[in-house]
């Protein structure tokens, strides 16, 4: 899901900056979901409620994607993944997107994606600040990655941003009748896809 993050703090069995294998295991016997940033665990929570876990109108735009995208690419190799699969953006760092891409095989001792394509963050007014901008540029600078879409849960909008050789265009999207054109996965979104069932303002 899409996260504000707080101030890194370390869990207090810590006494350094954790691996990714270390926080792998040390995420198992937590309830709360994490990502890992520079070493350090940072609790995931909504952004709209401030507590762990989605809203019901961030939940309902992330599973509309990930049925779209999900119908899309069932007989291909790739497929969509949810914050459970993680993206390795650094050394010691770790992320969750709303919705992964992902074109590796899906193994049960593997935790994070091995050939991310796009990720999906559903996006509200709180997620602002330095802390989430360089979550995003964080996904810029991965070099597997070809899509980041952003979606705005107080209106209909999207901005795609899409890899262009060494650098990266932005397309915006607004109101429901455009179609998010997605060719190096195969897929295309309808903005009334996104937004089936969600009822939003109009951004103006």
């Amino acid at each position: 899901m899409t996260t504000m993050l707080s101030e890194p703090t370390m869990p207090n069995t810590a006494t350094k900056r954790m691996s990714i294998d270390e926080f792998f295991v040390w995420q198992q016997g937590q309830e709360d979901r994490y990502e890992l940033v520079d070493g350090v665990p940072v609790i995931m929570r909504d952004p709209l409620t401030m507590m762990t876990g989605a809203s019901s109108l961030h939940d309902r735009i992330t599973s509309n994607v990930l049925i779209a995208l999900g119908n899309q690419l069932r007989d291909g190799p790739c497929w969509p993944a949810t914050a459970d699969l993680a993206l390795r953006t650094k050394i010691r760092s770790l992320r969750r997107a709303d919705v992964l891409v992902t074109c590796d095989e899906p193994r049960p001792d593997v935790y994070e994606a091995q050939e991310p394509k796009m990720v999906v963050e559903v996006l509200s007014p709180s997620n602002k600040g330095l802390p989430w901008q360089r979550k995003i540029e964080e996904y810029r600078q991965h070099g597997k990655l070809v899509y980041l879409l952003l979606i705005a849960s107080e209106g209909e909008a999207a901005t795609l941003i899409r890899r262009n050789g060494e650098g990266w265009t932005h397309e915006d999207f607004d109101g429901r009748e455009p179609v998010i054109e997605l060719p190096a996965i195969g897929c295309r979104l309808m903005m009334a896809e996104i937004y089936r069932g969600v009822i939003v303002q109009p951004i103006e």
